[in-house]
């Protein structure tokens, strides 16, 4: 399944309604729109959170960005990500053009 980064950014108004059972939701959500989490991790700089997501694809993964943010108001940007071996072959075809 492709794989996916979400960015998300807090606000004043979704920082104060962050809880273990709103991330349970959230999981909820993800899983839901036939997602798997791969890793959830709060960060300091210029994303608050940092999710790495598998979706069938790029549909489910961008309404399930949607919904976290109609959840929790938080925004996500959100990526798809290839592995270096992938992006490496992918380079290779373009020097073939």
């Amino acid at each position: 399944m492709p794989i996916f980064m979400m960015f998300g950014k807090y606000n004043q108004e979704s920082l104060k309604h962050a809880s273990e059972q709103r991330t349970k939701k959230a999981v909820k959500i993800i899983e839901k729109n036939g997602g798997k989490v791969i890793s959830m991790f709060a960060v300091m700089g210029e994303h608050d959170l940092v999710f790495t997501l598998e979706f069938p694809g790029l549909e489910d993964a961008l309404s399930t960005s949607m919904a976290l943010n109609k959840l929790t108001g938080i925004s996500f940007s959100t990526s798809p990500v290839v592995d270096v071996e992938q992006f490496d072959r992918l380079i290779s075809k373009i020097d073939k053009m």
